[in-house]
């Protein structure tokens, strides 16, 4: 069981609302504003609010850090958490900020993003995009996932553009990167402590972060493509449903490999498929729409490039679900999750079975493309259990 909290939930929360009361006062003064529910998350604190009867939603941000972190006390007590908020808020380029010009950057790009209503105090406000995410289609119609999974990447294409490319720079969010993420979580001083809380999951994950940590590959020398960051599948919504262009949520646009925004789509789609425990069929659909997704995005490759490409597919995808997997297992009991990562920590041995096989798969040099098909075969495995 995760321990309790080092900062109180509650007075993070107390804070941010005065935040989100202040900054809508001073971007729409006179209005009406009253606070809606609180959405929950482990990354950031989300508020619905009604501006005049209108919906938006309120993102607070504490340090660019997620919110379990900073309740953990990684950034120290409540008191130090408010000052360095207070210079960090007012500084440029704090996180919010970039997001705010990120969702200008994926509309630059001919994507669709969900619209911005204000950024001011340290408050970013988004208006609500009403529709179902592509993580409601899967589950929906999980034939349909390979298509749909592909065209989410697609829609991105835009975002290579060299004068895109160059406002991204501008304007880049490390902090959500896969391996930045992994760097902070699992290095060989913290990490063994922080392990430690994840409960009985920790043993495993200490031996798959170890794992991760050589698997990894190192640094590209030449061009980095423009990435997405953050392409979950409750980031991509489909407003007019499967036949219509999806919009965009919550990026983290930055520079890393080709594999990272798939890795992340891939990662996340399994474990909400883990988290549903579906019957065998759709188990067995969603795994032929992963393989036929990745098939889609290597089909011009030879085949010693697509089994480099899938090996590092592979590291990147075990690497986000041991991020998030560990994320969701420390976090304080004062905390709310979303409901699917309840749901997620409550089948954690199977997901630490997933990882640990295919990390050994890689570790003993097995042809990446093999570990692939085994990979995927295991998804059906942990999520009919």
């Amino acid at each position: 069981m995760a321990a309790a909290s080092a900062i109180p939930a509650a007075e993070v929360f107390t804070y941010a609302d005065e935040k989100i009361k202040k900054a809508a006062a001073e971007l729409w003064p006179g209005a009406a504003v009253r606070l809606d529910h609180h959405t929950p998350s482990v990354t950031a604190y989300v508020r619905r609010l009604t501006v005049n009867g209108r919906l938006h939603y309120a993102k607070v941000s504490l340090l660019g850090l997620s919110l379990v972190s900073v309740l953990r006390g990684t950034a120290g007590d409540w008191p130090q958490v408010r000052a360095a908020q207070a210079a960090y808020q007012g500084s440029p380029g704090a996180l919010l900020e970039r997001e705010t010009r990120g969702l200008a950057i994926v509309q630059e790009a001919g994507a669709r993003a969900c619209q911005v209503a204000g950024c001011h105090g340290g408050v970013l406000f988004t208006e609500p995009v009403a529709g179902p995410t592509l993580a409601d289609l899967l589950a929906k119609e999980p034939h349909q996932a390979g298509e749909l999974m592909t065209r989410a990447v697609v829609e991105l294409a835009g975002l290579q553009r060299p004068a895109i490319a160059r406002a991204v720079d501008e304007a880049a969010i490390i902090e959500r990167g896969i391996g930045s993420t992994f760097d902070r979580k699992f290095n060989g001083i913290s990490g063994p402590t922080y392990l430690r809380k994840a409960g009985q999951a920790g043993e495993a994950l200490a031996t798959v972060a170890l794992r991760l940590r050589r698997l990894r590959p190192t640094p590209t020398a030449g061009h980095r493509p423009v990435v997405y960051g953050d392409l979950k599948p409750d980031h991509v919504v489909f407003p007019d449903g499967t036949d219509g262009r999806p919009v965009f949520l919550d990026p983290g646009l930055g520079r890393g490999r080709p594999q990272t925004d798939p890795a992340k789509l891939i990662s996340r789609t399994v474990l909400h498929l883990i988290a549903s425990s579906p019957d065998l069929v759709t188990a067995d659909a969603m795994a032929a729409g992963i393989e036929e997704f990745a098939d889609a995005l290597t089909a011009d490759l030879r085949p010693d490039e697509r089994a480099q490409w899938l090996r590092h597919l592979v590291v990147l995808w075990l690497m986000d679900t041991t991020n998030i997997l560990s994320t969701y297992l420390t976090c304080p009991p004062d905390l709310p999750m979303p409901e699917h990562a309840g749901k997620i920590t409550a089948q954690a041995e199977a997901v630490c079975g997933l990882l640990e096989n295919t990390t050994a798969g890689l570790v003993a040099g097995t042809d990446p493309r093999a570990v692939w098909r085994l990979a995927l075969a295991d998804v059906v495995k942990a999520a009919n259990r």
